[in-house]
């Protein structure tokens, strides 16, 4: 019986798995095994000292694993649970929050998701990627990597170049940053309210180990909320190109009955209460739900595709099938020309252009 576990972790400015693994060590959640951490580089070095059992699991941000499974399967390795994601919102430093900055305010924003989010929010703000700012205003070369690029931003802020910038919570706090931040929050105060659906994957952690690793250990380091959360989106955007995969939102969450229902009240959503609900209107004994918020918003900003689902969670994986079924149908009848009814009608763009 293992009493002691090597653990190697992967970190990224955006998802500091080795202090999410640290503050897991030390919860009373933690296992009753003695857990030995080391921070390893890179994803094929973490990799290697798997095979060669080195380490006895990695774990990693479930980002980088994005198109590179091939490389963990021909390892002889496979992801055996996932950490649920704990601040997986980004923030907007700013003094002012997105619906009270002045006519023209300019945001930054290096994610192509969340400039389109924002263009949805709020009309008349000047929205931009840091490149495309700097290359306006001829500043030179924008500094690589999360936290310099942060750095850069919050200096033209403090200049009053510009009125505000995004960046993810573990950035702003590694910056020591005491400017006022908001967090760009998923559940609208009301409903048809300005949301900001999280990034793919954003902030999960994915746990690796060789193949026939015993569930009984990795049970004690997984999370049911962070496994339901990976097999998901693996199943929904895994195949996605990073060209879309930028402008795909996405949300995996468990949810309690209660907290549904009380949303469903607020909002006057009869369909969402019906999800709590069996034929008879009796409220369901399974008290948690799966809620799958999927999303892609046009550059403008001006239209969205969404798809919504609640389910109970002893059904989730064959409702995700289900969900992408119906997902890439609607992507592809949205993103068609309009064919025309009479040879004189005038041909209609696409709902939504993929392309730019």
């Amino acid at each position: 019986m293992m009493d002691r576990l090597t653990l190697a972790t992967i970190d990224a400015p955006d998802c500091p798995v080795s202090k999410h693994m640290a503050i897991f060590s030390d919860s009373g959640d933690a296992p009753e095994l003695a857990i030995d951490s080391r921070e390893v580089s890179g994803f094929t070095e973490g990799l290697t000292l798997l095979r060669e059992g080195e380490v006895d699991m990695l774990a990693i941000p479930a980002r980088l694993l994005h198109g590179r499974q091939l490389e963990m399967l021909d390892e002889g390795c496979e992801v055996i649970g996932a950490r649920t994601p704990r601040r997986p919102n980004l923030v907007l430093v700013s003094e002012n929050k997105v619906y009270y900055q002045p006519k023209l305010a300019v945001i930054l924003s290096d994610y192509k998701l969340v400039r389109r989010q924002l263009r949805r929010a709020r009309r008349g703000l000047r929205i931009l990627g840091p490149d495309a700012f700097a290359s306006i205003n001829e500043l030179g070369e924008v500094p690589a990597g999360p936290l310099a690029k942060a750095e850069w931003m919050e200096s033209l802020r403090q200049s009053g170049e510009i009125d505000g910038y995004i960046t993810s919570r573990p950035v702003y706090d590694e910056l020591g940053l005491n400017t006022r931040r908001h967090a760009l929050l998923p559940d609208p105060k009301d409903r048809g309210g300005p949301h900001f659906l999280p990034l793919p994957y954003a902030d999960l952690v994915v746990l690796l180990a060789r193949r026939r690793f015993p569930p009984s250990i990795s049970g004690q380091i997984s999370e049911p909320e962070g496994s339901t959360a990976w097999w998901v989106q693996n199943h929904l955007i895994a195949g996605l190109g990073e060209e879309m995969l930028e402008r795909t939102g996405i949300l995996v969450r468990h949810r309690q009955v209660r907290s549904l229902m009380k949303q469903a009240e607020e909002y006057k959503d009869i369909t969402l209460q019906q999800s709590c609900q069996n034929t008879e209107g009796e409220v369901l004994d399974d008290d948690v739900h799966v809620e799958i918020r999927l999303e892609v918003i046009s550059k403008n900003g001006h239209k969205t595709l969404g798809l919504e689902r609640v389910i109970t969670y002893s059904k989730y994986q064959h409702a995700t099938i289900s969900l992408l079924r119906d997902w890439e149908a609607l992507v592809l009848e949205v993103s068609r020309e309009v064919p025309k009814d009479f040879y004189t009608d005038v041909e209609a763009p696409a709902y939504i252009d993929l392309i730019e």
